[in-house]
């Protein structure tokens, strides 16, 4: 293994036609679009919910918690940010109280072109609030689904927790890395 550094990945520009979508509502309030970051071309895509607080304020990236955490575990089993392309649900950070569901079934439909865009090998979403979404069951938990690889929008597709949870409670490394490790040797094999 290399040593690792965080680092800052470039940031994929939003297509023209959509840096002014209005369709959720999130432009109200919400800030600027933040379409993905990594290698466009990834075989490896990952979704969170929603784009960070402090980059879209300072309208910049920077390496937050949650870009430390998953890019120390990528480092672990080996993987790079060649191999990653991370992606949201929610293109804009909502700022203000939203209905929630209506918002991510209207948003969700971007990222579903994005993923007959982009064509990745393999999905990985991060934390319930984005697995719920992707998967379109509010049942459903990272904690249930973690371990295994489903098929969803036609997509193999594997869940684990949200980096920052895992830095809240640090006793969910160890399952994080075990579900780093099993994407990893699906990715290698």
């Amino acid at each position: 293994m290399t040593e690792f550094c965080p680092t800052i990945w470039p940031e994929e520009q939003t297509p023209d036609q959509l840096k002014h979508c209005r369709d959720c509502g999130l432009y109200q309030h919400g800030t600027r679009m933040v379409w993905g970051e990594g290698n466009p071309m990834a075989p490896i895509l990952i979704v969170l919910d929603n784009p960070g607080a402090r980059e879209d304020r300072e309208n910049k990236p920077y390496i937050c918690g949650t870009r430390h955490t998953l890019q120390r575990a990528l480092n672990e089993v080996g993987l790079t940010a060649n191999d990653i392309y991370v992606t949201y649900i929610l293109k804009r950070r909502p700022t203000k109280a939203y209905d929630k569901n209506r918002t991510r079934e209207i948003c969700r439909n971007h990222l579903i072109e994005q993923l007959n865009e982009k064509t990745p090998q393999l999905i990985v979403c991060l934390g319930n609030v984005a697995v719920q979404s992707f998967f379109q069951n509010s049942e459903v938990d990272v904690k249930s689904l973690r371990g295994s690889f489903h098929t969803i929008h036609g997509y193999e597709t594997t869940v684990a927790y949200h980096p920052l949870a895992v830095r809240r409670r640090p006793n969910l490394w160890h399952y994080f890395i075990d579900d780093w490790k099993l994407i990893a040797e699906r990715y290698f094999k």
